[in-house]
């Protein structure tokens, strides 16, 4: 299946953008973890549904901490967990902010409940790849 139909059927399945990164994310190590998944339903929406920072930006942010994060007292984070996470933050603040003025769901959505299926998957899949490039050139994966 697609990427991006794969993320459409996640949708469908009341999933919301963080959330879809990780199942995503637990999905390329052939993983489930509900509880990772119903914790990141926080960040939907703009942090709860109030249209602050996009949730695709912030569940990015925790997709790469997914990978390169400490998880254990004697796991050490990936020492350019920063950098990859700054360099994340960077290309959407310029990518998805130049494009819809800011990188909050308010912005992005200006207004309209419409364009949430009109930019919305783009946005998380567009998210997904760079994680993916970024954690990649990183040697992570």
């Amino acid at each position: 299946m697609e990427l991006f139909d794969r993320m459409l059927e996640l949708s469908g399945q009341g999933f919301y953008c963080a959330q879809i990164l990780l199942i995503l994310a637990l999905e390329s190590e052939g993983k489930e973890d509900p509880d990772l998944v119903r914790a990141m339903s926080g960040l939907n929406g703009g942090m709860g549904f109030s249209g602050r920072t996009c949730g695709a930006l912030t569940g990015g942010c925790c997709l790469l901490g997914y990978f390169i994060g400490k998880g254990e007292a004697e796991e050490l984070e990936d020492p350019d967990a920063a950098a990859m996470i700054r360099e994340l933050v960077e290309w959407f603040e310029e990518v998805m902010g130049e494009t819809y003025g800011g990188c909050s769901c308010e912005q992005i959505l200006d207004g309209d409940p419409g364009n949430k299926m009109r930019r919305c998957p783009r946005i998380v899949e567009g998210v997904f790849e760079k994680c993916l490039e970024i954690l990649q050139k990183n040697g992570t994966i």
